[in-house]
């Protein structure tokens, strides 16, 4: 789907740091896959199930984050086509930020190697006796898999080499902002042992800023 709608827009395959995001979308499913397959396939089971108690605002956060995305594409594929951002990025800009993306996506793979309760959805997973996830990088901020995601909003504009393509990534780091205090404010309220892991593990997304 991402490579059909980027390769589209751009009406050309020959775009490099096209293949090199679209190489990062590629790597993120494969690392998501081998975590749920080899670390949590309890995980697989529950996420193709019904999602029971989902939070009803988190349909329409996750409707926005998806179809920020798929512009986010779009525009970067017109962009390329018809050369609306010029002069162009620097190579080195655009590389830099392709491994910051990719950075990114690698620590939304190890957030959910780190938590047996990363759900697709926002929900209390009491059917499954759910508790506060600690380790890994949630020993640095609270919500590290929106951290990561967060980066990737950021930089995958920049590695397409796109100004445009940044208003649909704006919009989705709108969105996962909003969906990280709707979010926090839910567990500290539900999930028991939450407020006092808050109280030790004091940010939200970045260490020392929020």
């Amino acid at each position: 789907m991402a490579g059909v709608a980027l390769f589209w827009a751009a009406g050309t395959l020959a775009w490099p740091m096209g293949w090199v995001v679209l190489c990062i979308y590629a790597a993120w499913v494969v690392g998501m896959a081998t975590v749920l397959v080899t670390l949590q396939p309890e995980l697989i089971a529950q996420r193709l199930g019904p999602q029971k108690g989902a939070k009803r605002w988190d349909l329409a956060v996750l409707g926005v984050l998806a179809m920020a995305n798929l512009a986010r594409l779009i525009l970067a594929g017109l962009d390329f086509r018809y050369g609306w951002t010029s002069p162009a990025f620097p190579l080195s800009v655009t590389i830099t930020a392709a491994t910051l993306a990719a950075a990114g996506y690698a620590v939304f793979v190890w957030a959910t190697a780190s938590n047996a309760f990363f759900s697709l959805q926002v929900r209390l997973q009491g059917d499954r006796g759910q508790s506060v996830a600690t380790g890994g990088p949630y020993r640095f901020v609270r919500h590290p898999g929106y951290a990561g995601a967060l980066a990737f909003e950021v930089f995958a504009p920049v590695a397409l080499g796109s100004w445009w393509a940044m208003l649909p990534s704006l919009i989705g780091v709108i969105a996962l902002l909003v969906r990280t205090a709707l979010e926090d404010g839910t567990l500290q309220t539900e999930l028991p042992g939450y407020p006092e892991y808050s109280r030790a593990t004091r940010y939200r997304l970045v260490p020392g800023i929020w």
